[in-house]
């Protein structure tokens, strides 16, 4: 029996919703009352104590100041050492909570007592593995085999962590980014170990990965020390706030002395670990590969379903959406070629397409922010919740472009002083025809993970901090699809056919991630079966899918997520929709979901049913 079955339990879950009198509890604090309950403390030591190990993660969303402002001069410890630290945290977490009876546990307690416990449990899952996140997985890490991939690795994170996310205010904060300085250096040698240790049990990724990251740590190094974003950014935040310091100077300092020779290291390891790597992009290759990836799987769409079953929707949900683009391309008068082919021509159609220049780049982010605009008026009609949900717009960073996704986002910090954070990548403009931006901007602005992201961070006050920082990749990218389509289903394409096709074509291209995600890792696809079969049936370049397949190969599992959430969401809005009837209001459906904080999907459909028992009474 699986180690937490009980957390599962649906007929306790259910038969204390009677006791209560709303469901509309399950975000808040699971004690407002002078005295917290035994789970809300024991909730809040588990929030303290994760933010300690990861110090990111508190600045992130603003939570460095006070009794936690030495967390502000420190990175995360990479080594083995610090692996075993939260192998060694997770297994207490899990020991205290079972020391807890959840039936004693209203039923807004239980929401966050099982999250907390399928967390820990996956995280521990993980850490039998010798690679590939470890324990600290479970609680939102998601899987990577790698320590240094296109995508990963801390040269790809850690500048724009600090210019974006770290705050200069105070002088004290100043000395506080020239520390991480030397916490990044640091953990440069601590991935660079890692890496040979790794190599030694055949742990590589790639050809195609090593030879991308390779370029990326190099164009990194080649960059001279004084032009370094680390030292323009503190020197001009600085400037900006009146601290006075020799701050660009002392950064360049260590980027010389520090950053620099880390980096050589590094780049020596990755070139030796990789020198003779295969062009086989499946963890299946990897030691205990097929284990690995189940688990990868289970933790990026938080069910138990098999990889052929992941498959075979994928390919049956790519056909019905299939014909549903036919016909609004042949509405279109588009009626020559398949729909992949029809989809390629309107991607290179002028019509669509932005100058390749910083002014077309200039235009494709005005063009965002407007598609926002014009969806905020809806909002009243998907929430009563009243959000504000601030979002700004950016570039991704041109020294990370070239293994980033191609939009994702930054949630809001808690403390309000930083928004959520669109990124969209502008490599070249071709990514992004126009007809594609209204989709994209419902998925990662409003109503999808700014949306979503500004309820943990404008009702911080009422919910345990601890969800906040507990991710679940189906149910944030679930949420996040499922946004595209409440603003198809409230007409924003009502006199946008394109945009709608967009829309579709969008949706098509998650079932798609089903396929070949699954084909790669436990069918034997090569990378260029996988690239192809992308290509031909969604339309899109075949430099953006192969940097899409390339995400897969180096993170396993997670762009299962985003279909297998938003079937969920689906299937449990019919549910509630039938059993409801005319009681049935989309709007309180929507913020129950939201309101869970995320969760698991197992536990989304325990406070959905919940929620259909509270209108029914």
């Amino acid at each position: 029996m699986n180690a937490i079955a009980h957390s599962f339990d649906r007929r306790t879950f259910l038969a204390g919703i009677a006791a209560t009198s709303a469901l509309a509890g399950v975000p808040v604090r699971a004690a407002t009352a002078a005295k917290p309950s035994a789970l809300a403390t024991l909730l809040d030591m588990f929030a303290d104590e994760l933010l300690t190990l990861s110090p990111e993660q508190a600045t992130g969303l603003g939570l460095d100041a006070g009794v936690r402002a030495g967390l502000k001069s420190t990175l995360s410890d990479l080594s083995p050492a610090g692996v075993e630290r939260w192998t060694a945290k997770v297994t207490s977490i899990k020991q205290r909570l079972g020391a807890l009876d959840p039936a004693s546990l209203s039923p807004a307690e239980r929401i966050r007592y099982d999250t907390v416990a399928y967390s820990a449990e996956r995280g521990l899952e993980g850490a039998k593995f010798s690679y590939g996140g470890g324990a600290a997985a479970g609680f939102g890490g998601g899987t990577g085999p790698y320590v240094v991939s296109q995508q990963s690795g801390v040269v790809s994170g850690v500048p724009e962590f600090l210019n974006s996310q770290h705050s200069i205010n105070t002088k004290a904060d100043a000395e506080a980014y020239l520390a991480r300085m030397s916490g990044f250096a640091r953990q440069i040698d601590q991935e660079a170990a890692q890496i040979t240790a790794d190599a030694g049990k055949g742990i590589v990724p790639p050809n195609f990965i090593a030879t991308n990251a390779l370029g990326q740590l190099k164009g990194y190094r080649a960059t001279e020390a004084g032009r370094q974003g680390l030292v323009s950014s503190l020197v001009t935040r600085t400037s900006k706030a009146g601290i006075a310091g020799e701050w660009g100077s002392r950064a360049t300092r260590l980027i010389e002395a520090e950053i620099y020779p880390a980096l050589d290291r590094q780049i020596a390891a990755f070139a030796a670990a990789t020198a003779n790597a295969g062009d086989n992009g499946s963890v299946s290759r990897l030691p205990d590969g097929e284990a690995y990836y189940r688990w990868a799987l289970r933790l990026g769409t938080t069910t138990t379903k098999e990889p052929a079953e992941i498959h075979a929707t994928g390919l049956e949900q790519n056909r019905e959406i299939l014909g549903r683009m036919d016909a609004l391309l042949k509405s279109q008068g588009l009626t020559q070629g398949s729909v992949g082919e029809r989809v390629t021509a309107l991607n290179r159609d002028p019509r669509f397409l932005y100058p390749d220049t910083d002014d077309g780049r200039a235009a494709l982010i005005a063009d965002i922010d407007g598609r926002i605009k014009a969806i905020r008026p809806l909002l009243p009609k998907l929430s009563h919740m009243g959000l504000k949900a601030d979002v700004v717009v950016k570039r991704v960073p041109v020294d990370i472009q070239d293994g980033a996704a191609l939009g994702y986002m930054n949630f809001a910090s808690l403390d309000g002083s930083r928004p959520a954070i669109y990124y969209v990548n502008l490599k070249s403009t071709s990514l992004w025809p126009k007809y594609q931006l209204a989709s994209l901007s419902a998925h990662e602005a409003i109503p999808g993970h700014a949306w979503q992201g500004a309820f943990l961070a404008e009702k911080h006050a009422e919910i345990p901090l601890i969800a906040s920082m507990v991710g679940f990749n189906a149910f944030v990218e679930g949420w996040a699809l499922y946004a595209e389509q409440l603003v198809d289903e409230f007409g924003i394409y009502a006199n946008d056919p394109f945009s709608q096709l967009g829309y579709l074509q969008a949706q098509q291209f998650r079932a798609c991630r089903l396929v070949v995600d699954t084909g790669l890792h436990a069918m034997g696809w090569s990378r260029d079966c996988a690239v192809q079969f992308l290509t031909s049936q969604t339309g899109k370049g075949v430099e953006a899918m192969t940097s899409e397949i390339d995400r897969y190969c180096a993170s396993p599992g997670q762009a299962c997520g985003y279909k297998i959430g938003h079937n969920e969401i689906l299937r449990l809005r019919a549910k509630a929709t039938l059993a409801l009837g005319s009681k049935f209001d989309l709007a309180a459906f929507n913020d129950v979901v939201v309101q869970t904080g995320g969760v698991p999907l197992a536990i989304l459909e325990m406070v959905v049913d919940a929620h259909i028992a509270k209108r029914s009474a």
